[in-house]
């Protein structure tokens, strides 16, 4: 997309330099228009080291949700293990009672 962004840019500064040479042609000496075209040059240069700056950016944010998703996925994963293993490990009403619990002991006796 950005490439696309990019590409469009350049078509549009081409279609200046071509409007500023053809309009402006009559009106503005050589020299004016040689500068204006370099001035048009360097911001296609800094709108290319923008969109590079932002590409590389774009990327490190990536890789870091990247690294997020997976260490979600694993944390929610083990906190359904854990709420398992909680949730079988309750007792239930009637094992809680003193009174079971003695008649456990008595039985493993």
């Amino acid at each position: 997309e950005l490439e696309n962004q990019l590409t469009d840019k350049s078509k549009t500064l081409d279609e200046l330099k071509q409007s500023l040479t053809s309009n402006g042609g009559a009106e503005q000496t050589p020299e004016a228009q040689s500068l204006r075209i370099a001035e048009l040059c360097e911001m296609k240069d800094s709108i290319v080291n923008q969109v590079a700056q932002l590409k590389t950016s774009m990327e490190a944010i990536l890789e870091q949700w990247r690294a997020y998703d997976e260490i979600y996925a694993e944390v929610s994963l083990m906190t359904t293990r854990y709420l398992y293993c909680i949730d079988q490990c309750k007792p239930s009403g009637e094992e809680a009672s003193l009174e079971a619990l003695k008649k456990q002991v008595k039985t493993l006796q």
